[in-house]
């Protein structure tokens, strides 16, 4: 017999416990960076104690995020959908561009932004952070030319 992970009290207060957490259920009260949103579906917020951080991030058509970094945290990220394209660097120098299927790693402590080239489509990621709680440290928008 099958144990219902979503409805069974008892299986689910366990310290040891699998957690499914489905999309009505993401919290949008995460750490955010003005042109996109994040929605934590892992984080201690919901209740669940980790020591990893897992959500989606998405950035409507023709936005661009702030240019922001994650402090200590390192960043793994699936595109789920769309092209994205991400500056990064001192001063954004580096340009690459990432769409559904790839992953993108994102090193602790380095300024980017995300700019979603579609006026069409908004992209999507899954992303998992080395930490419980995401880091988000927005900069100032004249911190590139």
């Amino acid at each position: 017999m099958a144990t219902d992970l979503k409805t069974d009290p008892d299986v689910m207060s366990s310290p040891a416990a699998i957690h499914i957490v489905s999309p009505a259920e993401f919290d949008p009260g995460t750490a955010q960076t003005p042109g996109s949103e994040r929605r934590a579906a892992i984080a201690p917020a919901l209740g669940i104690a980790s020591a990893i951080w897992g959500g989606l991030f998405e950035v409507t058509p023709g936005s661009r995020t702030g240019i922001h970094h994650h402090g200590e945290q390192e960043t793994i990220a699936y595109v789920l959908s769309g092209i994205c394209e991400i500056r990064w660097g001192d001063r954004g120098e580096s340009v690459a561009r990432a769409k559904a299927g790839d992953f993108i790693h994102v090193p602790a402590f380095l300024p980017h932004m995300e700019i979603n080239p579609s006026e069409h489509e908004p992209f999507r990621w899954v992303v998992v952070r080395s930490t419980a709680t995401p880091i988000v440290i927005n900069l100032p928008d004249d911190t590139w030319p």
